[in-house]
């Protein structure tokens, strides 16, 4: 979906930070340029906010990959002001793209690479799995979703209990 998505470096940013961050698409749409560049339009190492769903603060690490993306969206969609909308809207005053619009965006990469049942957050799901299969603790992916228990982000990220008996099963020491 990457590829598909270079064409467009909007749409590419969106995928990217979605798939590398936790962030539900409610919270990245109300990123601004502050949150993702200082002052001097460097990609900063963090993104620091109060979540929408539960009003917690976060704070994530912007991966290189990440801030590769931030770096080439801003040569066409930064226009001067860091209290801007990373993902604004072309209707209105500085307002971000709607839930809706970045559904079609994920949707359409998507349909053109042959995925099917996607929807926005699928990002974050994707990071989750990513991260679990990569070898990093559940307690920690448990965190960074704000969810209450492993078992709740096993289920989330659709770990069976057929795959827990396999990786047990593959060990026999």
């Amino acid at each position: 979906m990457k590829k598909y998505l270079q064409g467009n470096k909007r749409d590419l940013l969106l995928f990217t930070l979605g798939i590398n961050s936790a962030l539900r698409v409610s919270d990245l749409l109300e990123l601004k340029f502050v949150d993702i560049i200082d002052e001097n339009l460097k990609p900063l190492d963090h993104i620091k906010l109060k979540e929408t769903k539960t009003g917690k603060h976060n704070k994530i690490a912007i991966s290189n990959g990440v801030k590769k993306a931030v770096v080439e969206y801003m040569k066409d969609y930064y226009k001067g002001n860091l209290s801007d909308f990373v993902f604004y809207s072309r209707k209105g005053e500085n307002k971000p793209i709607q839930r809706a619009m970045a559904w079609k965006i994920i949707k359409g990469a998507a349909d053109a690479v042959g995925v099917k049942d996607i929807g926005t957050h699928s990002l974050r799901k994707t990071w989750a799995y990513h991260s679990y299969k990569a070898g990093t603790d559940i307690v920690i992916i448990q965190d960074m979703l704000n969810h209450s228990s492993p078992a709740i982000t096993l289920r989330y990220i659709g770990i069976t209990q057929d795959e827990k008996d396999r990786a047990v099963l593959s060990l026999d020491l």
